[in-house]
């Protein structure tokens, strides 16, 4: 199958486009490019992003698949190093969302963010976000690899393997991937120091206006059991979800937990 022209993806044409100052490396296929930086971190002096075009064994949150089209979605990673210790990475995938929130509405898309780490567009999954740790050598900090698919186009085939509606974003498929490539990564690396300098306090107000489900009534989930109910509040600035319950207001930690509006299939 020929690729069109503005989807061919070239690490030189990404790196020239972008103001990042980030090494980026494109390769053809990869099983999982988070799986293959991780790999790779303890030798890695200064961060990576790493495009697939093709993605095999793409991997979400709490060990779920994520299934992707060469043609029609961006599989992507970034390492990144940050010092100290896991523990100031409190809230970093909800900054990332909010950082491909803020780059998306500057190409002209409005989206939604559900708690942790999706990102919805019309109530469909857009993008999801996959957050992996691994210590620097000789006490250096922590790398984290910062994972993301992006669908584009969403072949019915496709859907069906998912096998729930997903997003899209046909008309951003035309733009150059180069160039989107490059804006993705401005904005990711933007945010990432900007959480190296201020932890997630400097993001919280800005997740919250892009809530998704502000002031739904919704289930917090664990291996499909439920834990807790009522009405999503947004988060507070360690990331944690605030949720209003017939017993008062509680907080909920990211973990191998899920977000359901109530009802909801």
């Amino acid at each position: 199958m020929t690729v069109p022209t503005n989807a061919l993806m070239r690490a030189a044409d990404i790196a020239a486009r972008s103001q990042a100052g980030v090494a980026v490396e494109v390769v053809e296929e990869a099983g999982s490019t988070n799986a293959d930086l991780l790999a790779r971190a303890a030798s890695l002096d200064a961060p990576l992003l790493l495009v697939a075009r093709n993605q095999t064994a793409g991997r979400g949150r709490a060990g779920r698949s994520w299934l992707s089209s060469s043609a029609g979605s961006l599989t992507f990673s970034l390492a990144w190093r940050f010092d100290g210790g896991v523990q100031r990475l409190a809230g970093l995938p909800l900054a990332i969302g909010v950082a491909l929130a803020e780059t998306l509405d500057t190409l002209g898309v409005q989206v939604g963010l559900k708690w942790p780490n999706d990102v919805l567009r019309d109530g469909d999954k857009l993008a999801g976000i996959l957050i992996e740790t691994q210590n620097a050598p000789n006490g250096g900090g922590v790398w984290t690899v910062i994972g993301i698919g992006l669908n584009l186009l969403m072949p019915d085939e496709l859907e069906a393997q998912i096998g729930r509606s997903v997003a899209s974003l046909p008309w951003l498929a035309r733009m150059d991937r180069n160039e989107l490539l490059a804006a993705l990564l401005d904005g990711l690396a933007g945010a990432l120091r900007e959480f190296d300098r201020a932890g997630f306090g400097a993001f919280s107000a800005r997740w919250n206006r892009r809530h998704a489900w502000q002031g739904e009534t919704v289930v917090i989930l664990d291996a499909g059991n439920i834990l807790h109910e009522g009405a999503a509040a947004g988060v507070d600035d360690a990331g944690r979800l605030l949720l209003d319950t017939a017993e008062g207001r509680i907080t909920v930690l990211a973990g191998d937990v899920s977000l359901r509006v109530k009802g909801a299939s």
